[in-house]
């Protein structure tokens, strides 16, 4: 069987984990904070923040600028579930936009519609690593500034809908020659398994608020946060003579671990020199592929302003029902292809659907979702086995479509 997306784990990933247990660092320590400065540099951002996942990041987010019961927050149907979820965490109502039928990423024109005197927070997704319009997002918050009604000290000095990307799926992406992380006010990774970076659980926030924001102020606070509100990390109580600390809040427990940054050292180094090379490859074998028959729909990866960190190759087939789509991959399967479906909206989910969501009222992301097949992209997928990948497609088509 191809797998959809094993992690790489190789001899520089071993070598590295082994002297993290070594070294005495286990838990958030060195590597962690050595971690956070390399994606900060990366993204070209002043500070960014290392947690145990994305879903933390966002929430942390969420709470850091006060959203609450009363609240919305505007994100896109087409997305996993933790973008919704982090909301209704807070206490606060998560919105569903539509998105766009050619890069699945969140539309413009829904979004507007929907902003209003409750809402607080956007959070736009990088449908496959492929940034959204953040100009145009950016812009709309600044142009809807006398709708937005602020509670609290960051709401206040923001005056405006925070913009919170969920890049989860970004990392290495590009748009008008900047990278993710640095598109908007905050944006947050993920380094999960299946991630392009993996660090086996792990994201980060990525800091780039507007003055008179002070970001390394945001970042020293919620570090406070997101280690039970502990006024000092393990790191800084064994320094000579500074064991004491003390509890300042109420706070959560999201901290990365030495153990997983010592994944994300190596990877981020060979990032785009070797990893998002090879995921560029195997997207374009691909695409030359499938762009041979017009019964198959290609991903959006690269534009003249834009380009995709090819987290996913999102194939979607033509004039195809949800049932026959579902055949088709049970055809690829049955080949030993694993492949996969970016995603089932948020509303068709039950948890969503009780509390009143239909998928009727978000039109393109059902027929995204209906006709979409996510194929295997990862580093250690070899020619041979895209060929077979290739074919195990086509053939479970022919024979459900014929």
């Amino acid at each position: 069987m191809i797998p959809f997306s094993p992690p790489r784990i190789d001899q520089k990933i071993i070598d590295e984990v082994v002297a993290a247990l070594k070294s005495g660092w286990i838990s958030t320590g060195p590597r962690t904070k050595q971690l956070e400065k390399n994606v900060a540099t990366y993204c070209g951002v002043p500070n960014a923040l290392c947690l145990n996942s994305a879903t933390a990041g966002l929430e942390s987010m969420l709470r850091w600028f006060g959203v609450g019961e009363g609240d919305e927050v505007i994100v896109p149907a087409y997305t996993y579930a933790a973008t919704a979820n982090v909301v209704m965490h807070c206490g606060a109502k998560p919105v569903f936009a539509d998105v766009n039928r050619d890069d699945f990423n969140i539309s413009i024109t829904e979004l507007e519609k929907l902003i209003n005197e409750k809402t607080k927070v956007i959070m736009p997704v990088d449908f496959g690593g492929y940034p959204c319009d953040y100009s145009a997002i950016n812009e709309l918050v600044k142009a809807k500034k006398n709708l937005f009604k602020a509670k609290g000290d960051n709401q206040q000095k923001l005056g405006r809908i925070l913009v919170l990307s969920d890049a989860a799926h970004s990392l290495g992406g590009s748009y008008k020659g900047k990278k993710t992380g640095s598109l908007t006010d905050v944006s947050v990774f993920s380094f999960h398994a299946v991630k392009n970076l993996s660090t086996a659980e792990g994201g980060a926030i990525a800091f780039n608020l507007p003055a008179p924001f002070d970001n390394k102020a945001i970042y020293d606070y919620l570090c406070i946060k997101t280690l039970h509100g502990q006024n000092k990390d393990a790191l800084a109580k064994m320094q000579r003579g500074n064991w004491k600390y003390d509890i300042i809040e109420d706070g959560y427990k999201c901290n990365m671990t030495d153990l997983a940054a010592a994944m994300g050292l190596v990877e981020l180094e060979r990032y785009d020199a070797d990893t998002l090379v090879k995921r560029k490859h195997i997207c374009e074998q691909y695409a030359t592929f499938f762009s041979q028959d017009n019964r198959f729909e290609l991903p959006v990866q690269k534009t003249g302003e834009k380009e995709a960190s090819y987290h996913l190759f999102a194939l979607r087939i033509k004039s195809c029902t949800e049932e026959q789509r579902d055949m088709i991959i049970q055809k690829i399967f049955e080949k030993d292809v694993s492949v996969n479906v970016h995603f089932k909206p948020v509303p068709m989910m039950s948890f969503y659907k009780n509390l009143g969501y239909n998928i009727k009222n978000y039109p393109q992301a059902y027929d995204n979702f209906s006709r979409e097949i996510t194929l295997p992209v990862y580093y250690d997928l070899t020619d041979e086995q895209l060929k077979t990948i290739c074919n195990a497609v086509l053939n479970s088509l022919n024979e459900v479509l014929s």
